[in-house]
């Protein structure tokens, strides 16, 4: 009997002592396993300074659940620092994911400034940031879905643009103007965008614009009123030419960038897209040979026909060539813009030539003496020279 007594505690003890070393061995190993992940969660918040967003911070099942992980149906586009998709919250909320690419060599500083910065910055003229996700794999940037997308993709198309009358354009021109002025002097924070475009000017469903894409971003002191980089980065046709010749910006670059754009609104043009004609040469120049010779308003979206208000035009116009001017000191802040935009009863300065102005004879031989030279192609096919982000770009 106590033999039999024995026995059985010999294979209690064999059978208890394994389990509770196998216990014992899975709580270590997910303690383990879970200090690694604060750990790697505390180091990924302290490379990006942005500990005090957590209320920002998505979990990443949640996006993938979102975009139903990241499906070729739900994108929306895709850019030189990743892809956009479309996704859908579980409370019905409709997002716009941007994706950085795992390759993207500029990705991680643009992650970090467009959180650091839109979690810092209201303004219904901006594009708000709802979010982000910081995964082992993945960066996202969760912002409010725009229904009517980007600006460059109803104003260059032939049919969308039929419904920008000119109550509408003149309202995306405004709503532009006041929300780089609040980056400029209105906002805690003084904030040059360095890259304003069409691309990076959403619209909502009212058509209202909400500047967005703050990764080549900078912020200046309160003081500060230029700075100066070796690495310059941006779009041909948008750079102011101090910044693209010598890498100097200030908020007089944004004021370029913006020029550009009122005269796309106006023609529902490209700046570049005259680079095949013998005529006009770029959207600038050619904007500035009508002023000149009192036939400004021939620059206007023909689909607008009679429906405008030609003070408004061509007060726009004047505005557009006063933002273009080549010296950075002759073009107005965003400030006196949006008084010249509200207040008609401001004069206006008479704007002198652009920068990169090409007379129309020069062009004409230049056109003429560049139809006898071998093309080269420089980019892929249906690559586009005007959308394409400049990275390495050094000063002369």
């Amino acid at each position: 009997m106590l033999a039999k007594r024995k026995n059985s505690q010999k294979v209690a003890i064999i059978i208890v002592v394994p389990s509770i070393i196998v216990v014992l061995s899975a709580i270590a190993l997910w303690y383990l396993c879970s200090r690694r992940t604060t750990k790697e969660t505390e180091r990924i918040d302290e490379i990006y300074g942005i500990q005090s967003v957590e209320s920002f911070r998505f979990h990443i099942s949640t996006i993938r659940a979102a975009t139903n992980n990241f499906s070729n149906a739900n994108k929306l586009g895709e850019g030189g620092f990743g892809s956009v998709y479309k996704g859908t919250l579980a409370d019905a909320q409709e997002i716009a994911v941007k994706r950085l690419s795992r390759k993207s060599g500029q990705g991680e500083a643009e992650f970090k400034n467009e959180v650091v910065l839109l979690v810092r910055l209201q303004h219904k003229n901006l594009v708000r940031l709802l979010g982000f996700c910081l995964d082992a794999e993945e960066r996202l940037l969760i912002y409010n879905f725009m229904p009517n997308s980007s600006l460059d993709r109803i104003i260059f198309d032939s049919v969308k643009r039929t419904c920008l009358d000119w109550g509408k354009r003149y309202n995306i021109i405004g709503g532009i103007a006041r929300g780089v002025l609040y980056l400029h002097e209105d906002s805690r924070l003084k904030i040059i965008h360095r890259d304003l475009k069409a691309s990076n000017i959403l619209l909502d469903v009212d058509m209202n614009p909400k500047v967005s894409d703050f990764g080549m971003a900078r912020l200046f002191a309160v003081d500060q009123t230029q700075a100066m980089t070796t690495r310059i980065v941006g779009t041909y046709g948008y750079m102011a030419p101090e910044y693209a010749m010598h890498g100097q910006f200030s908020d007089k670059s944004d004021v370029f960038s913006f020029g550009v754009l009122v005269l796309e609104i106006l023609s529902g043009k490209k700046n570049n897209s005259f680079n095949e004609s013998e005529v006009s040469g770029d959207l600038v120049s050619h904007a500035w040979r009508h002023w000149k010779k009192g036939t400004a308003l021939d620059l206007l979206d023909s689909v607008l026909k009679d429906s405008y208000s030609e003070s408004e035009v061509m007060r726009c116009i004047h505005i557009g060539l006063l933002c273009v001017q080549e010296n950075a000191a002759d073009r107005p802040t965003m400030a006196s813009i949006v008084l010249m935009l509200n207040n008609y009863s401001t004069s206006l300065p008479v704007p002198l030539v652009p920068a990169f102005f090409v007379p129309a004879e020069e062009y004409r031989i230049i056109f003429r003496e560049s139809k006898d030279l071998p093309s080269v192609s420089t980019s892929k096919s249906g690559d586009s020279v005007d959308e394409a982000s400049l990275t390495e770009l050094h000063p002369r």
